[in-house]
């Protein structure tokens, strides 16, 4: 099943560094059409833990569509990416980012201090990039993450594993996992479906495995759990959008707890504002590009990610 199509070019930005010698990382680009109005700020789309960039192919056209360059990533792993069996620290894919930022700024000013928007764990990855490098950016968005906890949540590292492993998908047909796609979103678009499709490597049998290893997720899991989000919020010093979901079906004691980390967020971040999707998916920039879209082009519109 094919995505959406979308007026973009795929570019494959080589990052140097690293005990492989260098990674290639896949980022599709969109530009506005010759001779309509160009606006700023641009976008770097970001996405989350075992997912990968088509995932915001609507998002992104929408965008583009209102006069924004913008360009979505596969992280090291992660979709069209080289898939190194190292380098998931917040020092290397913090890393990657400012390295395809630099190569987009090159030929595109869109992408001189963009908002880099990120969601679930590539909100976390995003606000730490804000921490550290507030110089590139003019904001970020944090779609469904950004205060992701879980060296709060988990005593220890084995509670990480037990509870957010991935599930054992190995071996599964393709036309099983797109049917139990459509079936659990019944709201989704084709062309989501299809994007999430691409979070799996297809074998020539027709089955299907992870693109992101079971070693390298579990990696990621580690940096996370290793590296607390509130730590972070005082060394951000550029806008930040939260826009937090909330799911159908989730645990009341899981719900309270979301709410509590987004209004600490609020309260230990220098500028920001929440913007709640209810009832929504966790992937909500696939369930629902045109609300995504809208709010961040309200917020980049109305001043919030002004300079």
């Amino acid at each position: 099943m094919e995505a959406m199509s979308s007026p973009y070019v795929t570019r494959r930005i080589a990052v140097e560094g690293g005990v492989e010698g260098g990674v290639e990382l896949a980022v599709d680009v969109w530009r506005p059409p010759a001779g309509t109005d160009h606006s700023e700020p641009g976008f770097l789309l970001v996405h989350g833990l075992s997912s990968n960039a088509r995932l915001y192919d609507g998002v992104a056209t929408r965008l583009v569509t209102a006069g924004h360059g913008t360009a979505a990533l596969d992280l090291r792993g992660h979709g069209r990416s080289d898939k190194p069996e190292s380098g998931y620290d917040y020092d290397s894919l913090c890393g990657d980012v400012v390295a395809v930022l630099g190569a987009l700024a090159e030929e595109d000013r869109a992408f001189t201090r963009p908002v880099v928007v990120g969601q679930s764990f590539g909100g976390n990855l995003v606000l730490e990039l804000a921490a550290r490098r507030p110089d590139l950016l003019r904001g970020v968005g944090c779609i469904d993450g950004g205060t992701i906890d879980l060296g709060g949540r988990f005593s220890s590292f084995e509670e990480v594993k037990a509870a957010l492993a991935p599930p054992p998908i190995t071996g599964r047909k393709l036309s099983e996992m797109e049917r139990r796609l459509t079936e659990t979103h019944p709201d989704w678009s084709p062309d989501a479906i299809g994007a999430t499709l691409g979070n799996l490597e297809v074998r020539k049998d027709g089955t299907v495995a992870p693109w992101l290893t079971l070693e390298n997720h579990l990696e990621i899991l580690r940096t996370m759990w290793g590296s607390r989000p509130p730590e972070a919020f005082a060394k951000v010093h550029v806008p930040v959008l939260l826009m937090p979901v909330e799911s159908p079906g989730a645990a009341p004691s899981y719900a309270a707890a979301k709410r509590t980390s987004v209004d600490e967020a609020l309260a230990g971040l220098e500028l920001a504002r929440a913007h709640w999707f209810s009832p929504a998916d966790h992937d909500v920039h696939a369930q629902h590009p045109d609300d995504v879209a809208r709010v961040l082009l309200e917020a980049a519109g109305d001043g919030l990610f002004a300079g």
